[in-house]
């Protein structure tokens, strides 16, 4: 387990953003690291929750919005709520609808833990949430793997179906990756290969946090 208490209390937070593409593995390995690390030590923000709210448009509208650009989310927001943990004061984190594509009226309280692990697609695309962090990592899986995933995924947990999964993917998924997310990819300071386990990755990113926190 990460020693954090060789963190000083009165020092902000550690900040650790997870990049990738869509079904890369990013998830997998927060999972991995809250389970290592604890509830109590690591608090958790991913970046889908910050979609703007949709509810002010019909459906039809919904549906066609390009959720694979950096202008979907509210980026400031969750720059703000970074800034806040970091100086030690809860923030409410926003909970999407993915089937309808809305905010819900109920926010998920956050409280300051020593370890912050950002996840989400984007992240590292957008400078006032990149230069936020302490670790960038970037977990780099090929895209036949990444849509498999996906497709599962958005069916099994959002409701989709395969024919709209793949109209995305095709649409705005795969042009957004080449023209955001993989060019992101050279701002991380740790690009995990999709051949390791994720208990792997876990244990790089660990490792690679111990001797950084030590490094202060």
């Amino acid at each position: 387990m990460l020693p954090c208490s060789h963190v000083h209390p009165r020092k902000p937070p550690f900040t650790l953003a997870i990049a990738g593409g869509s079904g890369s593995g990013k998830t997998s390995l927060t999972r991995a690291l809250v389970g290592q690390l604890g509830p109590t030590e690591c608090a958790v923000l991913d970046h889908d929750s910050y979609y703007r709210d949709q509810s002010h448009l019909p459906p039809a509208e919904r549906a066609a919005t390009n959720y694979d650009h950096p202008e979907s989310l509210e980026n400031d927001l969750l720059a703000r709520h970074l800034a806040e943990l970091r100086a030690g004061r809860a923030v409410q984190r926003p909970r999407y609808d993915f089937a309808t594509h809305t905010r819900t009226r109920v926010a998920t309280l956050v409280e300051p833990r020593p370890v912050i692990v950002c996840e989400g697609i984007l992240l590292l695309a957008v400078p006032e949430l990149r230069d936020a962090f302490d670790l960038r990592v970037y977990v780099d899986t090929p895209a036949d793997v990444r849509a498999l995933r996906r497709v599962q995924r958005d069916i099994t947990e959002r409701g989709r179906t395969v024919e709209s999964v793949v109209q995305q993917y095709l649409e705005t998924v795969r042009p957004m990756h080449e023209r955001f997310v993989e060019p992101a990819r050279t701002t991380a300071d740790l690009v995990l290969g999709w051949q390791h386990e994720v208990h792997e990755w876990a244990a790089i990113v660990l490792a690679t946090m111990r001797g950084r926190m030590q490094g202060d």
